[in-house]
Formats: structure tokens, C-alpha cells, sequence
């Protein structure tokens, strides 16, 4: 059975490899992009299972007036991806008001308030299915991405608590947790720093070489099949990590953790006062 997606950022990378997957098995989707010019090629070729939307998330407003010609064209909204995001490079000192805000505003308050929107159309139907895009970023961090760690941290707290919140009306929840793909995620998507300070040459040149190595990065198209099959599994989890990188990361990561809180229990049971 056909399902109706809507797909945030999909004009490029993740959003419209995966449009074009679910175009091409029967579903119909909403795409939206700042520039719908972007999504031309797919309008071409698959008509009116597409609905082309031009939309920029920071702008609430654009949201729910995008959401209601989408449940309106459609009828119904089966699955949201909140794929829109980008990536700001730079070390925490050297991030000016202006970008840091921008980051926020796209990588969390965007998908916040397409979330928002979406929901009441799902509590109505009963159903749903929430994917956010996050990161293996959001559950651990790397020096070079400062803002970019704490978005998606923040996107993985508030999908958490979505999940809670939602699930007894049929609707689920998933964090999808890439590390680096091969898209233009560090390219056209990105946001560089300008101001650099010499003292963090050393964190740039860092990152700069594990960057450069191909291994690092994951291959988008691998995707495409774990997607679509995402979306039509009964039980669907609430995490999943995409890439090699980011399983092997977080499970170290996680490990390490759980073995400070365990060298520290009696601290913190002594913390509670009684």
C-alpha cells in the first residue's frame, strides 16, 4: 500500500535520494526545498506523485501554511523526514552570534516547528511516523563541530520526548543517526567559520586529515533500500545508526560511560542526601 511522505530538505543529498526511492516504488511524496527549482527533474518524471514546496523551516509561519496545502493536497501525511540541516565548521570560540543562531534556527527550531505542524494531522489519523535526521553527532561530538553537536543533541532530547509523548496514539518516532556521507553535507550544505585563531591550527589540521579520509565516509546510496524499508516496519526503532563509523564510535563511546557512572556510583548515591 502506498504511503504519503513528506520530506523537509530535498532538494539535494539524503532528502532527494530518497524522494526519488519513494517515487519510483509508488508512494507519493511531498518535497520541499528553499528553491523548487532544484526538484524539477522528479516533477518531470513522476507528475503528480510529487508535490514541489517551497519552504524555508525557520519561518514557522511558511510551516504551517506548507503542511496545510500538503495534508490538503494529499489527505493525509503518513511519514515526515526532517531532513533539512546543514553542517557550521569551526571551533566553539571562533562561532559569531549570527552563526550560531543560524544553526540553531535550521538544525532544531526548524525541524521543531515542521514537527509541530505535522502532529495534529497524525494524532487525527491515529497514525504516523516521525523520522528525524539526526547525527551520531547528537549522541557523541567532534572538535571542528561545536554547534552542529549541540543541535542534534537537542534534536535527539526533543525526539525522545516526542516519542514518550505520542506513542499511545499510534505514532512513532525514529532518530536516524548518520556519520559522514559521501553528500554535499561539507560542501554546498555547509556553513564554514571565517575568523580563524591560529591557537586551533592544530584542531583544524586534526580534523582537516581524518576528513580527507575516504574511508570516513559513508556511501548515501547504501542507504536507500534501510529507508524504505524503515518506513514500512511494523515496530520501528527509535534509534538507528547509518555507517560503520558512527556504530563503532557510539558503542565506544557509550561503554566508556557507562563504566565512569559505575567508578562513580557511590558519589552519586552519596549526591542524593539520604
Amino acid at each position: 500500500m502506498s504511503k504519503t511522505i513528506f520530506i523537509t530538505g530535498a532538494s539535494r543529498g539524503f532528502g532527494k535520494l530518497w524522494a526519488k526511492a519513494f517515487l519510483k516504488r509508488g508512494d507519493k511524496v511531498a518535497a520541499t526545498a528553499r528553491n523548487t527549482a532544484d526538484l524539477a527533474d522528479l516533477v518531470e518524471m513522476y507528475g503528480d506523485k510529487i508535490l514541489p514546496v517551497q519552504l524555508d523551516v525557520t519561518k514557522r509561519e511558511n510551516v504551517n501554511e506548507a503542511v496545510a496545502l500538503i495534508a490538503g493536497h494529499f489527505g493525509r501525511i503518513d511519514v515526515l523526514i526532517n531532513n533539512a540541516g546543514y553542517g557550521l565548521f569551526g571551533t566553539v570560540e571562533e562561532t559569531t552570534e549570527e552563526q550560531a543562531k543560524a544553526q540553531m534556527e535550521t538544525n532544531f527550531f526548524g525541524l521543531l516547528w515542521v514537527t509541530q505542524a505535522v502532529m495534529p494531522v497524525m494524532r487525527a489519523q491515529k497514525s504516523g511516523h516521525i523520522i528525524q535526521v539526526s547525527s551520531f553527532l547528537g549522541l557523541t561530538t567532534l572538535p571542528m563541530l561545536g554547534l552542529y553537536n549541540a543541535s542534534k543533541f537537542a534534536v535527539e532530547g526533543l525526539s525522545e520526548t516526542i516519542a514518550r509523548e505520542v506513542a499511545h496514539m499510534g505514532i512513532n518516532v525514529t532518530l536516524i543517526e548518520p556519520n559522514g556521507y559521501a553528500t554535499d553535507w561539507a560542501g554546498a550544505s555547509a556553513n564554514q567559520t571565517t575568523n580563524d585563531i591560529s591557537d586551533y591550527n592544530p584542531v583544524r589540521e586534526a580534523f582537516a586529515t581524518t576528513s580527507e579520509n575516504p574511508d570516513t565516509w559513508g556511501k548515501p546510496e547504501a542507504t536507500v533500500s534501510i529507508v524504505l524499508d524503515l518506513v514500512d516496519h511494523a515496530n520501528p526503532p527509535q534509534r538507528l545508526l547509518f555507517g560503520r563509523i558512527a556504530y563503532n564510535v557510539v558503542k565506544q563511546v557509550y561503554t566508556e560511560r557507562l563504566n565512569s557512572i559505575e567508578a562513580w556510583k557511590e558519589v552519586s548515591i552519596a549526591a542524593h542526601g539520604h
